[in-house]
């Protein structure tokens, strides 16, 4: 390891980022390295802004620009110290897309195909709770919190720790998937069953269930976030509530709702005293619900009007 390249990882692990970012950094400096065939510690600035103007000419998505150019930022401006990077080094508004997402039929198919019980039941409880890919595949044991209802996040996205929503429905089809499986400290070993299952895993998974299932959108365990809150949405449920349940920093008030079928959902809150919100579930998808029914048949402890409404 040179020098250079030791250095900016010293400086990451003083700032504390995440080890994934610090891969993520290292693997751009050396890809920017290697485009001019010199050490970056000689590239000047104009050949930063070369090398994104390359970026952009080879059909990159702005998401890996961007991420290029906050890891040419750390670089020039913390572990070689020129200050005027931070400015220099920018980035570009990125396209505002709608996220791809399942519709519920789509959503009963999909988890119809997953092959095997330890990706059936990680996917499925990816869906349940809106969780990200990292986030349910480093789910212990000790993560599911029966007597509050929640699902302790550790070390999710920005190394922060969380709290995620857990039905009681889902919490018995966990039950049953632990009584058969008897896991020890990680709810999905791995292969080595002293870790947790890899993301790759997981995602590799979520294909093979996609080309089993015939769906024709590209899905990734990402797809099930969105399509947890996409659906919440259209079922009539409060913006405001759905970004609470997916860690955004917004707070989300207490509201009263007098309305017919509440459903008492934990709020994954990030303040002290946190409480249920009631959830309105229309009554098309409180039991009759096609979709939810294949779902329930998938798993016979499941909550139909939970899944029906993508929970």
């Amino acid at each position: 390891m040179s020098p250079l390249r030791r250095r900016m990882i010293e400086d990451m692990t003083i700032r504390n980022l995440s080890s994934s970012t610090q891969q993520s950094y290292i693997y751009a400096i050396a890809k920017f390295s290697r485009h001019f065939g010199c050490s970056p510690d000689r590239l000047s600035l104009e050949q930063v802004r070369a090398y994104q103007l390359h970026l952009i000419n080879q059909k990159r998505s702005w998401s890996h620009i961007n991420q290029v150019a906050c890891a040419l930022r750390f670089f020039y401006g913390v572990t070689l110290g020129q200050t005027e990077a931070f400015e220099r080094i920018v980035g570009g508004q990125k396209p505002d897309k709608l996220p791809l997402v399942l519709n519920a039929e789509e959503v009963a198919r999909f988890l119809e195909a997953v092959p095997g019980l330890r990706n059936r039941i990680v996917l499925t409880t990816a869906y349940a709770a809106g969780l990200r890919v990292g986030e349910v595949a480093r789910l212990k044991v000790a993560s599911i919190d029966s007597k509050r209802m929640l699902i302790h996040i550790e070390n999710g996205k920005g190394g922060r720790d969380r709290y995620a929503m857990l039905s009681p429905r889902l919490l018995k089809i966990l039950r049953a998937y632990w009584k058969r499986v008897q896991p020890g400290l990680w709810l999905f070993p791995g292969q080595d069953p002293s870790g947790h299952v890899s993301t790759r895993a997981v995602q590799d998974a979520c294909r093979a269930a996609r080309r089993r299932a015939r769906i024709g959108k590209p899905v990734t365990v990402h797809t099930l976030r969105h399509s947890f809150a996409t659906h919440l949405l259209e079922s009539g449920i409060d913006i405001r509530i759905i970004q609470v349940l997916l860690e955004t920093t917004t707070y989300c008030p207490r509201t009263l709702d007098r309305r017919a079928d509440l459903l008492p959902v934990p709020s994954p809150m990030r303040r002290d005293g946190a409480y249920h919100q009631a959830l309105r579930l229309p009554r098309h998808q409180s039991g009759r619900h096609s979709a939810a029914r294949r779902i329930g048949r998938l798993h016979s402890c499941m909550d139909d009007a939970r899944i029906g409404c993508a929970a």
